[in-house]
Protein backbone atom coordinates (compact mmCIF):
# COMPACT_ATOMS: atom_id res chain seq x y z
CA UNK A 1 0.00 0.00 0.00
CA UNK A 2 1.19 3.49 -0.82
CA UNK A 3 0.10 5.96 1.83
CA UNK A 4 0.11 8.71 -0.77
CA UNK A 5 -2.77 6.90 -2.49
CA UNK A 6 -4.83 7.17 0.69
CA UNK A 7 -4.81 10.94 0.51
CA UNK A 8 -7.80 12.83 -0.83
CA UNK A 9 -7.58 15.69 -3.29
CA UNK A 10 -10.87 17.24 -2.19
CA UNK A 11 -9.63 19.01 0.92
CA UNK A 12 -11.26 22.24 -0.23
CA UNK A 13 -14.73 20.74 -0.11
CA UNK A 14 -16.97 21.77 2.75
CA UNK A 15 -16.48 19.50 5.77
CA UNK A 16 -20.16 19.61 6.58
CA UNK A 17 -21.90 16.32 6.07
CA UNK A 18 -25.19 14.64 6.85
CA UNK A 19 -28.07 12.88 5.19
CA UNK A 20 -30.16 16.06 5.46
CA UNK A 21 -28.19 17.59 2.57
CA UNK A 22 -29.66 14.99 0.21
CA UNK A 23 -33.28 15.16 1.43
CA UNK A 24 -36.06 17.72 1.15
CA UNK A 25 -36.57 19.51 4.50
CA UNK A 26 -39.96 17.83 5.01
CA UNK A 27 -38.57 14.31 4.64
CA UNK A 28 -35.59 15.20 6.81
CA UNK A 29 -37.90 16.25 9.67
CA UNK A 30 -40.15 13.22 9.15
CA UNK A 31 -37.19 10.87 9.66
CA UNK A 32 -36.14 12.69 12.82
CA UNK A 33 -39.68 12.42 14.21
CA UNK A 34 -39.82 8.74 13.28
CA UNK A 35 -36.69 8.16 15.34
CA UNK A 36 -38.24 10.04 18.26
CA UNK A 37 -41.34 7.85 18.05
CA UNK A 38 -39.28 4.65 18.01
CA UNK A 39 -37.18 5.83 20.94
CA UNK A 40 -40.27 6.08 23.11
CA UNK A 41 -40.33 7.76 26.54
CA UNK A 42 -36.92 9.06 27.66
CA UNK A 43 -35.44 10.33 30.88
CA UNK A 44 -34.83 14.05 31.14
CA UNK A 45 -31.10 13.64 30.57
CA UNK A 46 -31.60 11.39 27.54
CA UNK A 47 -34.14 13.82 26.10
CA UNK A 48 -31.62 16.65 26.36
CA UNK A 49 -29.09 14.55 24.44
CA UNK A 50 -31.56 13.68 21.65
CA UNK A 51 -31.71 17.04 19.90
CA UNK A 52 -32.60 17.22 16.22
CA UNK A 53 -28.90 17.71 15.46
CA UNK A 54 -27.94 14.62 17.45
CA UNK A 55 -30.58 12.44 15.78
CA UNK A 56 -29.41 13.81 12.43
CA UNK A 57 -25.88 12.57 13.11
CA UNK A 58 -27.11 9.07 13.90
CA UNK A 59 -29.26 9.04 10.78
CA UNK A 60 -26.26 10.17 8.74
CA UNK A 61 -24.14 7.40 10.26
CA UNK A 62 -26.74 4.87 9.15
CA UNK A 63 -27.36 6.45 5.73
CA UNK A 64 -30.82 7.70 6.68
CA UNK A 65 -32.12 4.28 7.82
CA UNK A 66 -34.53 5.11 10.65
CA UNK A 67 -34.56 1.76 12.46
CA UNK A 68 -30.79 1.32 12.30
CA UNK A 69 -30.24 4.90 13.50
CA UNK A 70 -32.70 4.38 16.36
CA UNK A 71 -30.96 1.18 17.44
CA UNK A 72 -27.60 2.93 17.35
CA UNK A 73 -28.89 5.88 19.35
CA UNK A 74 -30.48 3.59 21.95
CA UNK A 75 -27.12 1.90 22.44
CA UNK A 76 -25.48 5.28 22.97
CA UNK A 77 -28.11 6.33 25.50
CA UNK A 78 -27.52 3.07 27.37
CA UNK A 79 -23.75 3.62 27.22
CA UNK A 80 -24.02 7.20 28.43
CA UNK A 81 -26.25 6.14 31.33
CA UNK A 82 -23.71 3.54 32.43
CA UNK A 83 -20.42 5.25 31.52
CA UNK A 84 -21.52 8.80 32.45
CA UNK A 85 -19.08 10.61 30.11
CA UNK A 86 -20.52 14.00 31.05
CA UNK A 87 -19.43 13.45 34.66
CA UNK A 88 -15.73 12.94 33.93
CA UNK A 89 -13.69 15.83 35.31
CA UNK A 90 -10.16 16.97 34.66
CA UNK A 91 -8.80 15.89 38.05
CA UNK A 92 -9.86 12.32 37.34
CA UNK A 93 -7.91 11.98 34.10
CA UNK A 94 -5.15 14.59 34.49
CA UNK A 95 -2.44 11.94 34.90
CA UNK A 96 -3.22 10.66 31.41
CA UNK A 97 -2.71 14.19 30.04
CA UNK A 98 0.69 14.95 31.56
CA UNK A 99 2.75 14.22 28.44
CA UNK A 100 0.44 15.94 25.93
CA UNK A 101 -0.55 12.73 24.15
CA UNK A 102 -3.98 14.27 23.48
CA UNK A 103 -4.95 17.90 23.92
CA UNK A 104 -7.24 20.50 22.41
CA UNK A 105 -5.21 23.03 20.44
CA UNK A 106 -5.60 26.76 20.98
CA UNK A 107 -6.55 27.26 17.35
CA UNK A 108 -9.40 26.01 15.17
CA UNK A 109 -9.32 25.20 11.48
CA UNK A 110 -10.72 27.52 8.80
CA UNK A 111 -14.21 26.09 9.37
CA UNK A 112 -14.13 26.84 13.10
CA UNK A 113 -13.69 23.20 14.07
CA UNK A 114 -11.85 22.43 17.34
CA UNK A 115 -8.57 20.58 16.87
CA UNK A 116 -7.43 17.62 18.95
CA UNK A 117 -3.67 17.07 18.72
CA UNK A 118 -2.55 13.48 19.31
CA UNK A 119 0.99 12.21 19.81
CA UNK A 120 1.15 8.41 20.10
CA UNK A 121 4.84 8.53 21.08
CA UNK A 122 3.84 10.41 24.26
CA UNK A 123 1.86 7.46 25.65
CA UNK A 124 2.51 7.41 29.39
CA UNK A 125 0.12 4.87 30.95
CA UNK A 126 -0.67 1.16 30.72
CA UNK A 127 -4.38 1.05 31.55
CA UNK A 128 -6.65 0.65 28.48
CA UNK A 129 -9.64 1.74 30.55
CA UNK A 130 -7.85 4.88 31.70
CA UNK A 131 -6.73 5.70 28.16
CA UNK A 132 -10.25 5.32 26.76
CA UNK A 133 -11.72 7.38 29.57
CA UNK A 134 -9.23 10.14 28.85
CA UNK A 135 -10.13 10.06 25.16
CA UNK A 136 -13.83 10.32 26.06
CA UNK A 137 -13.09 13.33 28.27
CA UNK A 138 -11.22 14.98 25.39
CA UNK A 139 -14.10 14.30 23.00
CA UNK A 140 -16.69 15.66 25.42
CA UNK A 141 -14.59 18.76 26.06
CA UNK A 142 -14.10 19.40 22.32
CA UNK A 143 -17.86 19.02 21.74
CA UNK A 144 -18.65 21.48 24.50
CA UNK A 145 -16.33 23.96 22.80
CA UNK A 146 -17.91 23.61 19.36
CA UNK A 147 -19.20 26.87 17.85
CA UNK A 148 -22.93 27.04 17.15
CA UNK A 149 -22.51 26.44 13.41
CA UNK A 150 -20.25 23.39 13.69
CA UNK A 151 -20.75 19.75 14.73
CA UNK A 152 -17.35 18.31 13.91
CA UNK A 153 -13.72 18.44 14.97
CA UNK A 154 -10.29 17.77 13.43
CA UNK A 155 -7.61 15.40 14.68
CA UNK A 156 -3.94 16.14 14.06
CA UNK A 157 -1.87 13.03 14.78
CA UNK A 158 1.87 13.65 15.04
CA UNK A 159 4.03 10.55 14.51
CA UNK A 160 7.33 12.12 15.55
CA UNK A 161 9.29 9.59 17.61
CA UNK A 162 6.72 6.88 17.02
CA UNK A 163 7.35 3.15 17.24
CA UNK A 164 4.94 0.23 17.50
CA UNK A 165 5.33 -0.05 21.28
CA UNK A 166 3.33 3.18 21.52
CA UNK A 167 0.16 1.64 20.13
CA UNK A 168 -2.11 -1.10 21.44
CA UNK A 169 -4.36 -2.96 19.02
CA UNK A 170 -6.80 -3.56 21.86
CA UNK A 171 -7.05 0.14 22.72
CA UNK A 172 -7.25 1.05 19.04
CA UNK A 173 -10.17 -1.33 18.50
CA UNK A 174 -12.02 -0.01 21.53
CA UNK A 175 -11.27 3.56 20.43
CA UNK A 176 -12.74 2.90 17.00
CA UNK A 177 -15.79 1.28 18.59
CA UNK A 178 -16.49 4.12 21.04
CA UNK A 179 -15.95 6.87 18.49
CA UNK A 180 -17.95 5.29 15.68
CA UNK A 181 -20.84 4.02 17.80
CA UNK A 182 -21.20 6.83 20.31
CA UNK A 183 -19.74 9.91 18.57
CA UNK A 184 -20.99 9.50 14.97
CA UNK A 185 -20.29 12.31 12.51
CA UNK A 186 -18.13 14.15 15.04
CA UNK A 187 -14.91 13.64 13.09
CA UNK A 188 -14.49 16.04 10.21
CA UNK A 189 -10.92 15.12 9.32
CA UNK A 190 -8.05 13.09 10.76
CA UNK A 191 -4.58 14.11 9.57
CA UNK A 192 -1.82 11.54 10.09
CA UNK A 193 1.35 13.61 9.96
CA UNK A 194 4.56 11.87 8.87
CA UNK A 195 3.54 8.29 9.72
CA UNK A 196 6.62 6.04 9.44
CA UNK A 197 6.86 2.93 7.29
CA UNK A 198 6.38 0.70 10.34
CA UNK A 199 2.88 2.16 10.77
CA UNK A 200 1.73 0.54 7.52
CA UNK A 201 0.96 -2.97 8.90
CA UNK A 202 -0.88 -1.42 11.86
CA UNK A 203 -3.02 0.68 9.51
CA UNK A 204 -3.87 -2.44 7.51
CA UNK A 205 -4.94 -4.12 10.74
CA UNK A 206 -7.10 -1.22 11.93
CA UNK A 207 -8.78 -0.28 8.64
CA UNK A 208 -11.32 -3.13 8.72
CA UNK A 209 -12.68 -1.78 12.02
CA UNK A 210 -13.43 1.61 10.40
CA UNK A 211 -16.52 2.21 8.33
CA UNK A 212 -15.87 3.54 4.80
CA UNK A 213 -17.09 7.03 5.68
CA UNK A 214 -14.58 7.25 8.54
CA UNK A 215 -11.74 5.83 6.45
CA UNK A 216 -12.34 8.53 3.84
CA UNK A 217 -11.77 11.20 6.50
CA UNK A 218 -8.25 9.94 7.23
CA UNK A 219 -5.57 11.87 5.32
CA UNK A 220 -1.85 11.11 5.24
CA UNK A 221 0.37 14.18 5.17
CA UNK A 222 4.15 14.23 4.75
CA UNK A 223 6.34 17.23 5.44
CA UNK A 224 8.48 16.47 2.37
CA UNK A 225 5.52 16.15 -0.03
CA UNK A 226 4.04 19.39 -1.35
CA UNK A 227 0.85 17.73 -2.59
CA UNK A 228 -0.06 16.30 0.80
CA UNK A 229 1.08 19.45 2.63
CA UNK A 230 -1.55 21.37 0.68
CA UNK A 231 -4.21 19.53 2.71
CA UNK A 232 -3.05 21.40 5.80
CA UNK A 233 -2.75 24.70 3.93
CA UNK A 234 -6.34 24.34 2.70
CA UNK A 235 -7.68 23.50 6.14
CA UNK A 236 -5.60 25.69 8.48
CA UNK A 237 -4.34 29.22 8.84
CA UNK A 238 -0.64 28.35 8.79
CA UNK A 239 0.15 31.31 11.04
CA UNK A 240 -1.87 29.62 13.80
CA UNK A 241 -0.77 26.04 13.19
CA UNK A 242 1.98 24.53 15.34
CA UNK A 243 5.51 24.48 13.95
CA UNK A 244 5.48 20.70 14.53
CA UNK A 245 2.91 20.42 11.72
CA UNK A 246 4.65 22.80 9.34
CA UNK A 247 2.88 25.90 10.64
CA UNK A 248 4.39 29.18 11.80
CA UNK A 249 3.14 29.27 15.41
CA UNK A 250 6.09 28.58 17.68
CA UNK A 251 4.16 29.49 20.85
CA UNK A 252 1.54 26.73 20.71
CA UNK A 253 3.50 23.72 21.96
CA UNK A 254 1.97 21.76 24.84
CA UNK A 255 2.48 23.03 28.39
CA UNK A 256 0.84 20.82 31.00
CA UNK A 257 0.41 23.45 33.69
CA UNK A 258 -1.23 25.92 31.31
CA UNK A 259 -3.39 23.22 29.78
CA UNK A 260 -4.51 21.97 33.19
CA UNK A 261 -5.61 25.52 34.01
CA UNK A 262 -7.62 25.67 30.76
CA UNK A 263 -9.35 22.38 31.49
CA UNK A 264 -10.19 23.35 35.08
CA UNK A 265 -11.67 26.57 33.75
CA UNK A 266 -13.73 24.56 31.27
CA UNK A 267 -14.98 22.23 34.00
CA UNK A 268 -15.99 25.24 36.04
CA UNK A 269 -17.60 27.00 33.09
CA UNK A 270 -19.62 24.04 31.86
CA UNK A 271 -20.36 22.19 35.10
CA UNK A 272 -19.95 24.71 37.91
CA UNK A 273 -17.53 22.50 39.82
CA UNK A 274 -14.60 20.15 39.35
CA UNK A 275 -16.01 17.24 41.32
CA UNK A 276 -14.69 13.87 40.20
CA UNK A 277 -17.43 11.53 39.01
CA UNK A 278 -18.49 8.57 41.11
CA UNK A 279 -17.33 6.28 38.32
CA UNK A 280 -13.74 7.29 39.02
CA UNK A 281 -13.86 5.24 42.21
CA UNK A 282 -13.72 2.15 40.01
CA UNK A 283 -10.78 3.54 38.07
CA UNK A 284 -8.84 4.45 41.19
CA UNK A 285 -8.98 0.98 42.75
CA UNK A 286 -5.80 -0.87 43.68
CA UNK A 287 -3.57 -2.09 40.86
CA UNK A 288 -4.69 -5.67 41.40
CA UNK A 289 -8.36 -4.75 41.06
CA UNK A 290 -7.67 -2.71 37.91
CA UNK A 291 -5.66 -5.61 36.44
CA UNK A 292 -8.57 -7.96 37.15
CA UNK A 293 -10.97 -5.65 35.33
CA UNK A 294 -8.63 -5.40 32.33
CA UNK A 295 -8.21 -9.20 32.21
CA UNK A 296 -11.99 -9.56 32.04
CA UNK A 297 -12.04 -7.04 29.19
CA UNK A 298 -9.41 -9.10 27.36
CA UNK A 299 -11.66 -12.16 27.57
CA UNK A 300 -14.60 -10.18 26.18
CA UNK A 301 -12.54 -9.00 23.21
CA UNK A 302 -11.29 -12.52 22.49
CA UNK A 303 -14.90 -13.72 22.53
CA UNK A 304 -15.90 -11.00 20.08
CA UNK A 305 -18.15 -9.22 22.61
CA UNK A 306 -16.38 -5.87 22.58
CA UNK A 307 -17.40 -4.76 19.13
Amino acid sequence: MNFQQDMSSDAKDSPLSGFEKTLPPEEYLIKINEVRTLLGPLTEKSSEYCSDAAISRYLAARNGHVKKATKMLKETLKWRTQYKPEEIRWEEISQEAETGKIYRANCTDKYGRPVLVMRPSSQNTKSPKGQIRFLVYCMENAILNLPDHQDQMVWLIDFHGFNMSHISVKVSRETAHVLQEHYPERLGLAVLYNPPKIFEPFWKMVKPFLDPKTRNKVKFVYSDDNVSKKILEDIFDMEQLEVAFGGNNSDSSFNFEKYAERMREDDLKFFGNTTVSSTSALLNNSDSERKHMEDKEDVKIKNGDSL
